[in-house]
């Protein structure tokens, strides 16, 4: 038996989709089965700098929707893979494969239903999409239909995908992502000396925040959060991921609090493990995730972790957190006062290391093996 996995373009830099191909791939080849990915060739792309905006987002159209679809039609007319191979999409913004791929030999994953919703006109998302973005995402859409196996990082992305395809079929499961990377407590000694490696003083004590400057990431609820606490909390915010944009920049100086925020812009791995395990608390006050990653990276590290009541929030940190509405800072900020409880405390941690134990990558491994050999009724 081989699968072959079908990677994202890689001139769009969607790392975590990357991360997402090989974590699979490695986990196949562990498990004795022979395993490789096929990444759409960077051919017209090339020749641009930026595949994303402009001419070169029109280049990599090319190379993505013309160019390997026709060379997936080649191997697949002169036989260059077996009868007992597989075939998994790695990613649902690539559904448009499944028109050239064997449709009972092929799975796909569903991290999310955020963009196509942004092209159906919903608002939920808070993506604003283009109107040939919104082509784009409608053929997406019904590329999906088609899948007969389909893996849902979430029973909330499962459940938008069924209500915008009208459909339920037998092998659209819940899968949830694995770890894509090792989190653990780091020993204060280790996290400290870790973190005085970076330009700011992190021997004050600090909220996290961690992911981009979309505006679904509510970036801007963790100073009125900290603005609302007052002389409750004089400890600062850690914005870790992309730097901040001049719109909040100016909002932090319009609430006096331009002197208690650090934006540590693309940290490493080992710095990202030394914020979650040194944190106050982990604030995720998001408005739309498939799935959620910083939450479980919080929790394995062992940082508190308060997060949006939106799902799929509470499914996936497990009940292990705090809930509270992203639109009342108010909310997080009582939330987080409610931390002193020693006892509170403690539990909240140790939930959050048992519900670690649910996105094991063995567990996912076994669960994808059992997905895409599924046998078509």
């Amino acid at each position: 038996m081989k699968i072959v996995l079908i990677g994202n373009y890689l001139s769009d830099r969607q790392e975590s989709m990357h991360r997402f191909a090989t974590m699979l791939n490695d986990g196949f080849r562990l498990m004795g089965i022979e395993s490789e990915i096929w990444w759409p060739s960077v051919l017209f792309g090339s020749k641009h700098k930026e595949t994303n905006v402009g001419i070169g987002k029109w280049l990599g159209y090319i190379d993505k929707y013309i160019v390997f679809p026709l060379l997936i039609h080649w191997r697949h007319f002169n036989n260059s893979y077996g009868t007992d191979t597989y075939f998994h999409i790695c990613d649902h913004s690539n559904a448009p494969y499944l028109n050239y791929l064997p449709i009972n030999k092929t799975s796909i994953t569903c991290h999310d239903v955020l963009a196509i919703r942004a092209g159906l006109g919903y608002g939920d998302s808070y993506i604003t999409t283009s109107w040939l973005g919104k082509k784009l995402q409608s053929f997406i859409l019904k590329s999906l239909k088609r899948a007969q196996k389909l893996a849902s990082v979430s029973q909330f992305t499962l459940d938008q995908l069924q209500e915008l395809t009208n459909l339920k079929r037998d092998e659209w499961r819940v899968i949830h992502n694995s770890f894509n990377g090792e989190f653990y407590p780091m020993p204060t000694t280790e996290a400290t000396a870790t973190l005085r490696q970076t330009a700011f003083d992190f021997s004050v004590p600090f909220l996290l925040h961690v992911g981009s400057g979309l505006p679904r990431k509510n970036r801007r609820l963790l100073l009125d959060m900290v603005f609302l606490l007052g002389d409750k909390w004089q400890g600062n915010i850690c914005f870790a991921g992309e730097a901040l944009d001049i719109s909040l920049v100016h909002y932090v100086a319009t609430l006096g609090l331009t002197n208690r925020v650090i934006s540590l812009v693309g940290p490493d791995h080992t710095t990202l493990i030394a914020l979650y395990s040194s944190c106050k608390a982990f604030i995720f006050p998001s408005y739309s995730e498939g799935f959620g990653w910083p939450v479980i990276e919080a929790q394995a590290c062992g940082a508190l972790v308060i997060a949006s009541s939106l799902a799929p929030m509470p499914e996936v940190s497990g009940g292990a957190a705090l809930y509270a509405d992203p639109d009342d800072a108010q909310q997080f900020a009582d939330a987080f006062l409610s931390l002193e409880n020693n006892f509170m405390r403690e539990a909240l941690i140790q939930q959050g290391f048992a519900n670690c134990q649910r996105f094991e990558n063995q567990r996912m491994m076994a669960a994808y093996l059992n997905l895409i050999t599924a046998s078509q009724s």
